[in-house]
């Protein structure tokens, strides 16, 4: 049994096809197939049930891959060592961020952490927050850009700043002629959502004390799946909705169709975090990746550190 071994027994766990975790270890599907049936002979039992239409994990295959998984995270966890004793700064650093964040902050960070770091090889991938908490955990990546609380004893964060809502309506609505938007105002205005799997739909909600709200009526089906398109729904007329500040410099935010007013309201923001796992022994290449982030931003989100 070796590593290798390992890595095709969590890789077609994940997958439950052949020919996917086969590719997914850059290995041809039969080498990957011969080694899983020499370690099934090797620990006796029989990991998965096999037929020619699907591959399914037996239950000791199960309880198998968990220790699996801790071994190769363990084995992550040297290399990683390693590394940091050599130049915790040099080599790659898997960053993921969520769509709602990345096209906005990245363009702020990525020149200026080449110029200050230009070991740092960032590897930037962006996703739902659930899909990046699961790569997290899998060693997939090695940080996170959050705006959700994480509540994990194997994670750790590092507040970077907060970012407010702005409120965005389109140019001649009822709400043109308020010099200062209230909470009744938010209470009586139709708002446009990120579809479901966006966690800024709930959290605009939330801070805007308007959680209790029903999901029914007109705008109910209104939803779109990233923040261009939901500009371009106010700018046509159909509602207003809540913008996170670091978009507010987009194209679409700057369209003469649309207004962005400031909500002069409490706690109406949401955190901004870089979240990892606390045995990731590169914290000091985190720790310079958060400074850029907060050497950059501009005067519209407030810096926490």
């Amino acid at each position: 049994m070796n590593l290798r071994d390992l890595e095709y027994l969590v890789a077609l766990a994940d997958n439950c096809h052949f020919g996917h975790a086969a590719e997914h270890c850059c290995v041809s599907q039969p080498t990957l197939s011969g080694q899983l049936r020499k370690l099934e002979e090797e620990l006796g039992v029989i990991l998965f049930e096999r037929t020619k239409r699907s591959v399914e994990i037996t239950p000791p295959g199960e309880a198998i891959v968990v220790h699996a998984r801790r071994v190769l995270e363990q084995a992550d966890a040297l290399r990683q060592l390693a590394q940091s004793y050599q130049d915790p700064l040099a080599g790659p650093l898997r960053m993921g961020a969520i769509p709602t964040l990345s096209p906005y902050l990245m363009p702020l960070v990525l020149k200026p952490l080449n110029k200050c770091y230009p070991q740092i090889k960032l590897v930037l991938s962006e996703e739902f927050t659930d899909t990046l908490l699961n790569r997290l955990g899998k060693h997939e990546i090695d940080a996170a850009l959050l705006a959700t609380p994480v509540e994990d004893p194997d994670l750790e964060s590092i507040p970077l700043f907060d970012e407010p809502f702005w409120l965005v309506h389109p140019r001649g609505h009822t709400l043109s002629g308020k010099k200062k938007i209230i909470q009744s105002d938010l209470d009586g205005t139709d708002l446009l959502l990120l579809s479901e799997g966006h966690c800024l739909a709930e959290q605009a909600m939330m801070v805007c004390h308007m959680q209790e709200r029903s999901a029914q009526g007109d705008m109910a089906d209104l939803r779109a799946a990233s923040l261009e398109t939901l500009l371009q729904m106010v700018g046509a007329g159909f509602g207003c909705t809540l913008l996170p500040a670091l978009a507010l410099k987009t194209a679409s935010a700057r369209d003469k169709s649309i207004i962005a007013r400031q909500l002069k309201l409490p706690d109406t923001y949401r955190r901004v975090s870089l979240v990892y796992r606390r045995t990731f022994p590169r914290r000091q290449a985190l720790e310079a990746f958060a400074r850029v982030v907060l050497d950059n931003l501009p005067d519209t989100v407030r810096s926490i550190l």
